[in-house]
């Protein structure tokens, strides 16, 4: 199979994955403490961790000891970044969330930059300008009585991105350190996210509170989407290791993902909205629809000139 096919998959689950985080966070939670349905993913993470781990067995010496930590740390890290994720979706359309979290790669450069000593070239800082111009254009067309709540958005969905970020250069630095396969390592990083979400976001009274509560008030309804929702990531994960493993380079199958997403996120939002209103929830307006269209394409620009 082709690892473009594998790009697609990816970026299509990852899609559908943010519009049933949405959905779930408007329905049932009420955009309120849409956080608290992490604390049902950090045991299926847990669980689902330790499973690989039995069927495929880990040999841990005293060389790749500092990998483990690495590793389940940045796992860690992935689960703490859903906080502010599932804070800016209780604010926020997908579509925008889409946009926002795109801003990676700039973070990774600037990363580069402070620790690595990297310069930046010309087409990097004009790659620049049009990502970040992206999410600052639909912050600016927000009306000005919505722009405080625009902002704070913004705010979660940076947060949510840099600390996956950080998350993710612990990881590749435990992978260099690590003798283990790649689904070996996924496991860790199932189990780490699974800590963070039952042991950090568990400890919080009101999520957990909040939690037990859409429970026990709508069980069978709010546990489909979850469950299905979880299926969909490890679809997505699936999708984006194996373009990892296929893929000529690395940065290709990282570079197509990427682009596409922003594109897919746009208009599987138009799609679903048209002919399904309540788990699409977009706004379809045509000020709204031109200001998303040239946004991704600002974003899908800047994003391929990083790659170049």
């Amino acid at each position: 199979m082709n690892w473009l096919v594998f790009v697609a998959i990816a970026v299509v689950f990852d899609s559908l994955r943010i519009f049933i985080d949405n959905y779930v966070s408007d329905v049932y939670f009420k955009g309120r403490d849409a956080v608290a349905q992490k604390f049902f993913y950090g045991w299926c993470n847990l669980l689902f961790g330790f499973i690989l781990l039995i069927i495929l067995g880990l040999t841990i010496t005293s060389d790749n000891l500092s990998a483990l930590l690495f590793i389940i740390v940045s796992g860690v890290f992935s689960g703490i970044a859903g906080i502010p994720y599932c804070k800016a979706l209780e604010i926020d359309d997908s579509t925008n969330l889409g946009i926002f979290t795109q801003l990676s790669p700039v973070l990774y450069l600037i990363f580069g930059w402070i620790f690595l000593g990297e310069q930046f070239s010309p087409t990097q800082l004009a790659a620049f300008i049009a990502i970040i111009a992206a999410p600052i254009m639909i912050v600016l067309t927000t009306r000005k009585r919505s722009r405080k709540v625009k902002l704070r958005a913004v705010f979660y969905a940076f947060m949510y991105v840099f600390i996956a970020v950080i998350g993710n250069l612990i990881f590749v630095k435990g992978d260099e350190i690590a003798d283990w396969t790649l689904i070996q390592e996924l496991a860790l990083v199932f189990i780490g996210r699974g800590i963070a979400d039952i042991f950090i976001i568990g400890e919080v009274k009101k999520w957990r509170t909040r939690f037990k509560v859409v429970l026990k008030k709508s069980r069978k309804k709010v546990l489909r989407p979850l469950i299905i929702n979880y299926g969909v990531g490890f679809l997505k994960d699936i999708g984006y290791r194996g373009a990892l493993v296929m893929a000529p380079a690395v940065a290709m199958a990282s570079a197509a993902s990427d682009a596409i997403e922003p594109i897919v996120i746009f208009f599987m939002g138009l799609v679903l909205t048209l002919i399904w209103p309540k788990f699409g929830r977009e706004k379809l307006n045509k000020k709204s629809v031109f200001v998303h269209f040239v946004a991704t394409i600002l974003v899908v620009i800047g994003i391929t000139i990083l790659q170049v």
